[in-house]
Order: structure tokens, then C-alpha cells, then sequence
């Protein structure tokens, strides 16, 4: 082929391929020369953001501490703690052995001998205090009161509080209080202390937010957050229980941390949990802002707190109780007895009477009573309404000061026995008490309402229906008057081993 027939070949391929590049850019849309290219956005949702607790913790976080508790342990008692004091040979051991660091760590050589132990003191031969408790607390003014639990700071001598920024301080004791498990210690520095305030805990709501802020596990400032789960929890800690349930993680070392709602105010502090394994399972509990604002300003006060003092015994109102007395609801607190000399007795509330109110405040459990008299200072005049003889009826009391003693019974001179009598349509054989005051039960029918109900041989029948009893005579007339009435059931007091309680029989057994 000749040279000019090669060249036309040549630029006839160069022209088609051209063509073809040229055809190319223009159907996927390629960028001319020196453009940067152009790619599709990745997929992006615009939704909206729930609120985080960031802003909420930056603020509160400084208010919260570390308490680290320390006790002076008697040496004798040290020296027993390790479990292989008494083996001989534990010296042979390698240098490396994992067993003889271990106690060369926690100042236990396994030898029983005190002077190797690095917690002794040589010097003097007294032993220095040791941890032996770790919680959180936080604090409530900026002259350095802070707040915990009494079961943190309960078995120590001394006392230190770490803040958030590390640094840590010595703190004293200023009170105390088991019932509600509250404790109040005091910081003296030159330092204005971020502080944090208690919010108003009757505006808490099941399903709202909670941060729990603490120190579990020693690990340093830990955020959780949940829900309050359930108010008014009763886990039989104390006469005052009304814990909050949240389910914000709570562990061990958070005891004595707040609980803040989203306005950084604390509604509660963190106490107790429930666990199967000992770790957090979800189900916490936290004592009520309203109950531990007013403990600490009590402790603040005085390192005491004082609570008024009805004198009664009292239980629960169940629905036979209620039916018996001719009550709508099974609300109140059921007067078991009314303590000698105490305030109650002295303003005419006596066994048998249904609290139903305090100052105007509704009554609803034996639980709430206790709350309500407990945070009435002793001294004060209160109206307490009783349901009596089937109305209502308001009584004023001056309340007193829970006493420290035990009261001495009187005992009258002893009456002749009688023979036992038959209460066969409640399933009952009874006979006249020896001091003449009700009636002795020598024999309960297993089959029937008052066995199952808890009534023993041996109890005593004080009244029924709130009338005196001291024959088999009185109890059949009492069942007969209920009965007129259109009662469904007997109202019993009895007595056991000096306490007292109500129950209700039913009138239909036969």
C-alpha cells in the first residue's frame, strides 16, 4: 500500500474515534477537560433531634462528689481478715507468685503480723483509718453542706469528698437520720461550692426524664438516664418509705447521688435498688425530693430530726374491715390501740376509730399517716378526723415527742375463771379473760373464717364492733345488732402478747 493510501486509512480512524469519544461524552454527560467531576449526594434524612442531657450535666456535674468513707478496724480484728493467716509455709512461696502480690497489694502478707501490714502505723502503734465505704453525695449550698446517705457515712470516722475536678477535701458529720437514711456532711474550705437545689417532687410525673449523676464502682463522675418508672414505692426500708422508681442505671457507689430532672434540679436521691444478681437491672430507687429537703434542713438545724408523735397502733383497712363499719372506700388508718399517756388517748381517739384525715388531708394507708404525723413538728395542734359509730368526727391533738422508753401495763386484780362457752356460728370457744377484760379463746375451728383470717387459741376478744365484750352473751348480741343493720360483717379486736389488731368476720357462717 502506498504512503498516501496509509495516511487516508489513518485519519479516517482517527475521525471514527473521535466520533465515538465525542458520542460517548455526550451520553453520560461527562465534564469537559479541566472541570472537576460531579458525583450524586449521599443519602441524608432530615428528621428532628430528640433533646440530649449534655447541657443538663455540664451544669450539675460540679455540684456532684465522691464521699470515700474511712474507719479505724481494730488490729486484732485486721489481722483475722486474711484467709490464710493461720497456714504456714505462705513465705516459700516465689517473690512472683500472683497470691503473694496480691496481699503484698491489699497490706496482707498472710503471716497474722500486724507490723508488716502497711496500713499500721509504727510509730505510735495505732492503725490509720481505712476506706471501707465508697457513695456519691452532692452539694445543696455553696459554703460546702452536702448530702448522702446515712449507710454510706454510717460505719466511718472520717470522711473525704472528691469533686468533679478532682480535687478532694475533708469533710465532718453534722447528722444523721436511719429512718429516712439521709445524712448531711460539711465541707470547710475557702471555696464557694457549686451547689444544686431540690425541685418540687408533687410535679413529677411517671414517664418523665431523670439523670442520675454519681460515682459507681469508684470510676469517677458516670451520667446515666432513664424514666421515673412508678411514685410511692413501699420496699419495707423504713416506717416513711415513698420511694420514686426510676430506671435510669443505678449501682453500687451511686448511693447517695441525685436523681435531676431536665431543669437540673434534684427530685430525688438515689438509695436502694432491686437486683437478683447486685447489678443494675433496671429497677432503682430514689427517696422524694419533699422528704429529703425537709431531713436535711432538720440535720442542718439541729443534727437531729424531730418528728411528732401520735401513740397509736394502728393497720390497714381492708374490705371486710370497712364493710363492718359500714365505710365506703378501704382508705384510713384502723386504730388497733391508743397508747397510754400518749397525745391521741389524751384527746379521745381510742381503739376501733378509722384515721381518715389530717388537717384536712386525706388519709389513704397506715404508710401515709405515719408520713403525715412524722412531718409535723411534736408540739403542734392538728385536727384529726376519725370515722366513729358510723360518721365522721374531728378531734384536735396537741402531738408529741416519740418517747424513748417502753411503757408499764397496769394489771388489775385478777377475776375467777369461767367454763368455756361455744361460738359456734363463728367457729369459736371462749372463756372469761383472768383480769375480767374480754374474752380468752381456748379453741379455733381450723375450717373456719377466723382460722383462716389468723385467729389462735390463746388470743384475746377485747370488743366487737367496738363494744366491750366479757361474756359469750355480749358477742351474740353484738353479731345480732350487726346483723339488724344490714351488716356483712363483725368487727373482732384481739389481743396478743400485749399488741393489738382488728379483723373482720363475716356474719354468713353457720
Amino acid at each position: 500500500m502506498s504512503t498516501n493510501s496509509l495516511s487516508r486509512s489513518r485519519k479516517r480512524l482517527m475521525a471514527a474515534a473521535a466520533s465515538v469519544a465525542l458520542a460517548g461524552a455526550i451520553g453520560l454527560g461527562a465534564v469537559t477537560s479541566g472541570t472537576a467531576p460531579v458525583y450524586a449526594e449521599a443519602v441524608r434524612v432530615e428528621a428532628p433531634q430528640a433533646p440530649g442531657f449534655a447541657d443538663v450535666v455540664e451544669h450539675v456535674s460540679p455540684a456532684v462528689v465522691s464521699v470515700q468513707v474511712k474507719a479505724r478496724i481494730d488490729p486484732a480484728a485486721d489481722r483475722g481478715m486474711s484467709p490464710f493467716s493461720d497456714q504456714q509455709g505462705f513465705d516459700n512461696l516465689p517473690d512472683n507468685h500472683p497470691l503473694k502480690r496480691f496481699f503484698r497489694q491489699f497490706g496482707q502478707d498472710g503471716y497474722g503480723d500486724q507490723n508488716r501490714n502497711p496500713r499500721f502505723n509504727r510509730r505510735d502503734g495505732n492503725q490509720k483509718p481505712r476506706p471501707v465505704a465508697q457513695g456519691s453525695g452532692f452539694f445543696i449550698s455553696e459554703d460546702g453542706y452536702l448530702v448522702t446517705n446515712n449507710h454510706v457515712v454510717s460505719d466511718g470516722t472520717a470522711y473525704t469528698v472528691v469533686t468533679d475536678d478532682g480535687k478532694e477535701h475533708d469533710a465532718k458529720l453534722i447528722g444523721t437520720d436511719p429512718r429516712t437514711d439521709l445524712a448531711v456532711l460539711k465541707v470547710d474550705a475557702p471555696t464557694k461550692f457549686t451547689y444544686v437545689g431540690f425541685a418540687d417532687d408533687a410535679k413529677v410525673r411517671v414517664g418523665d426524664w431523670v439523670v442520675a449523676v454519681g460515682n459507681p464502682f469508684g470510676l469517677g463522675g458516670t451520667v446515666t438516664a432513664g424514666i421515673v418508672s412508678a411514685r410511692g414505692r413501699d420496699i419495707g426500708a423504713g416506717p416513711y418509705d415513698d420511694f420514686l422508681q426510676i430506671d435510669a442505671a443505678v449501682n453500687r457507689g451511686n448511693s447517695g447521688g441525685p436523681a435531676f430532672n431536665l431543669n437540673g434540679e434534684v427530685v430525688g436521691i438515689n438509695t436502694a435498688i432491686f437486683s437478683p444478681s447486685g447489678g443494675n437491672v433496671g429497677i432503682a430507687f430514689a427517696i422524694p425530693a419533699s422528704t429529703a429537703k425537709q431531713v436535711v434542713q432538720d440535720l442542718m438545724k439541729s443534727g437531729s430530726v424531730q418528728r411528732g408523735w401520735l401513740g397509736v397502733e394502728i393497720q390497714p383497712v381492708t374490705a371486710d374491715v370497712a364493710e363492718s363499719l359500714g365505710l365506703k372506700s378501704e382508705k384510713g388508718a384502723l386504730v388497733a390501740s391508743a397508747q397510754d399517756s400518749g397525745p391521741a388517748k389524751k384527746a379521745g381517739i381510742a381503739a376501733g376509730d378509722i384515721i381518715t384525715g389530717v388537717n384536712g388531708q386525706d388519709v389513704g394507708s397506715p404508710k401515709e399517716l405515719s408520713r403525715l404525723i412524722a412531718g409535723i413538728t411534736p408540739g403542734k395542734s392538728v385536727d384529726i378526723t376519725v370515722w366513729r359509730n358510723g360518721k365522721a368526727e374531728t378531734l384536735k391533738v396537741d402531738l408529741g415527742e416519740i418517747p424513748g422508753g417502753d411503757k408499764i401495763a397496769s394489771a388489775d386484780q385478777p377475776a375467777s375463771p369461767a367454763e368455756p362457752s361455744t361460738l359456734a356460728n363463728l367457729g369459736l370457744t371462749v372463756t372469761r379473760s383472768e383480769d375480767g377484760k374480754g374474752l380468752v379463746i381456748t379453741d379455733v375451728d381450723p375450717s373456719s373464717d377466723a382460722a383462716d383470717r389468723g385467729i389462735q387459741a390463746g388470743d384475746v376478744i377485747t370488743t366487737v364492733n367496738a363494744v366491750e365484750v366479757q361474756s359469750a352473751a355480749d358477742v351474740t348480741k353484738a353479731l345480732d345488732q350487726a346483723e339488724k343493720a344490714g351488716r356483712k360483717a363483725v368487727l373482732f379486736q384481739i389481743s396478743r402478747d400485749d399488741s393489738n389488731r382488728f379483723v373482720a368476720l363475716p356474719l354468713n357462717q353457720g
